[in-house]
């Protein structure tokens, strides 16, 4: 086992590594540019001397480095990167990392109440559509499911919070924007409806991979013979079929906590969430190059060794895979 998974992290370094060249290289290539976005800012009305203007430009880029070839400074971002730099923010003047440190509580808060509500929502869904097959209560899942599918998270998010504005249910605290070790009862109130919403899409498509998986499963033979012998559906259900149906479920669970670590950006935005999405759609608009690049590198190193996570928790849903 050990030897296994210092092979399989051995092999996503050349991952992490193609991953940073290619945001590298994008990122210098994308239309826009921070340093004249600035100056702009601080000449709004485009006044001033152009050859003023010009040396101002050259004088901030010289300072960010900026005028260095291309390869010089790959050569330079991947130095900084084996010493574990990523950068400084154009905006901040801070290390990159800093305004992501600063909305990670946000969105880890977020993506775990997604994931558990997801899980709570499609497992029993997706076994109990699969085992009450073509019946009423099959339909109906199935229907909540592809509805679940089919809405946009975000409409139905912002339909959601103008129900509970209009009604006065509760309000909603975007201004405070607490968290759940903070103040448990605000922060219930702003993450609870991104987080139902969340959880459901994501959970829509788990709950129908699960419904096939144990449909397919349920007719295996040794599931017949375990009928045969009289045991108890709950026994056949959890001990026998559910537990290998998991096996291909943990794959899309897998890549489901990456992407709703990485795509809650929507959602944050529209609740007013100071999550990582909202940091690195600032960071886009104002041409932050370190700050986009820093986000997408830990977004891709986190994705690897979650596949990877995935891989080993296969051996313990089924004792017939074995790593060597």
């Amino acid at each position: 086992m050990r030897t296994y998974i210092i092979r399989r992290a051995l092999t996503n370094v050349p991952v992490i590594w193609l991953v940073a060249t290619l945001v590298f290289f994008a990122t210098n290539v994308l239309p826009g540019d921070f340093v004249a976005q600035r100056i702009a800012a601080q000449d709004p009305t485009g006044g001033s001397d152009p050859a003023l203007r010009e040396r101002q430009i050259q004088a901030v880029k010289e300072d960010l480095g900026l005028n260095d070839p291309v390869p010089t400074r790959y050569v330079k971002y991947l130095g900084n990167l084996l010493q574990g730099d990523f950068g400084i923010s154009y905006q901040t003047r801070r290390s990159s990392l800093e305004g992501l440190k600063d909305g990670l509580p946000y969105s880890l808060q977020l993506a775990t109440m997604s994931l558990v509500i997801a899980i709570i929502t499609s497992v029993p869904v997706g076994v109990i559509s699969a085992i009450r097959q073509d019946s009423f209560w099959d339909y109906i899942l199935r229907f909540f499911s592809i509805l679940a599918l089919a809405a946009p998270n975000f409409w139905v998010a912002t339909m959601a919070a103008l129900y509970v504005a209009q009604y006065k249910l509760w309000t909603i605290p975007i201004a405070d924007s607490p968290l759940l070790w903070e103040d448990p009862i605000g922060s219930l109130k702003l993450f609870i409806i991104p987080a139902v919403v969340g959880g459901l899409a994501t959970g829509a498509g788990i709950m129908r991979l699960l419904r096939s998986q144990m449909l397919e499963v349920l007719r295996q033979d040794y599931i017949r013979t375990a009928w045969a012998k009289g045991m108890r559906e709950r026994t056949v259900v959890v001990r026998h079929a559910m537990k290998n149906a998991l096996v291909p479920v943990v794959t899309i669970l897998g890549l489901s906590i990456a992407a709703l670590l990485s795509g809650n950006v929507v959602l944050e935005q529209i609740f007013g969430i100071p999550g990582v999405g909202r940091q690195i759609l600032i960071a886009i608009y104002a041409r932050d190059v370190p700050v986009v690049q820093s986000f997408v590198l830990i977004v891709a190193t986190f994705v690897v060794f979650v596949n990877l996570a995935v891989d080993l928790v296969y051996g313990l849903l089924d004792p017939r895979i074995r790593y060597s």
